[in-house]
């Protein structure tokens, strides 16, 4: 069995710079058409619509747009998202209300925009999300986005059992990826080389790796996998008491 994503046509929210960039290239690769969305339009080699993923209005232009233009709709990533972080004790009610809708409620709307489309086709579709290990783990100054990025987890595992057989649905839980916007959060703190050796791989991931995990769940190859999480963090953070001189 192969890739087989020639000719598909896929949605990466965000899709033009960091992670969303790197799932943008793994699709193309796989010889899928790329659609990419976002509020400020960038020129990476794919047809791009801008749009404010957190607005029905916008969401539904986007989706018409893509069927008008291309005649269907494949796969979606949902990808776009982050927060910046914040101390809890004193962050304000309107700034997690907007880390939640951004995380959380804007992949709902988006999904479910795509799901009209992709259950009219004798095809289908597959929606992976793009979520974050701090979905299953304590987020600390990030708790808003933790807490959606769990929401989303469920979210894919909920819509996978309503949305079946036609669509499937997935999520990547991530890791540390060596992204620009990673760089700019560890500058002056930590080196990113140094952040990778919490890791058991010894290194972040590339935008690209979890692209390819994409394109996996995406593909016919996980035709049978659906409502799952996929870890992709390079084995997750090595416990602190193994950097422990022993005794």
């Amino acid at each position: 069995m192969e890739l087989a994503l020639g000719g598909s046509v896929v949605l990466v929210t965000g899709g033009g710079r960091g992670v969303g960039l790197g799932v943008t290239r793994a699709f193309q690769s796989a010889g899928a058409t790329v659609v990419i969305c976002g509020r400020t339009e960038v020129s990476v080699g794919a047809d791009f619509i801008a749009c404010d993923i957190r607005d029905a209005d916008q969401v539904d232009a986007l989706i018409t747009a893509i069927v008008e233009k291309y005649g269907r709709l494949d796969v979606l990533v949902n990808n776009a998202g982050g927060a910046p972080p914040a101390e809890t004790a004193t962050a304000s009610p309107r700034f997690h209300e907007a880390v939640v809708r951004l995380n959380l409620l804007a992949p709902l709307l988006v999904s479910q925009r795509a799901n009209a489309v992709m259950q009219q086709q004798g095809t289908g579709g597959s929606i992976v999300m793009i979520s974050s290990i701090n979905g299953s783990r304590p987020s600390p100054m990030t708790v808003a986005y933790g807490a959606a990025k769990a929401g989303v987890n469920n979210l894919a595992a909920s819509l996978a059992a309503e949305w079946a057989p036609k669509v499937r649905v997935n999520s990547l839980g991530v890791g540390m990826v060596r992204t620009e916007a990673v760089e700019q959060a560890f500058a002056g703190v930590i080196d990113p080389a140094e952040a990778g050796t919490a890791v058991p791989l010894g290194r972040l991931a590339e935008p690209e790796e979890v692209g390819a995990c994409a394109v996996f769940l995406a593909s016919p190859l996980a035709s049978y996998v659906t409502g799952a999480t996929l870890l992709v963090h390079g084995g997750g953070e090595v416990p602190v008491y193994f950097s422990r001189e022993k005794p």
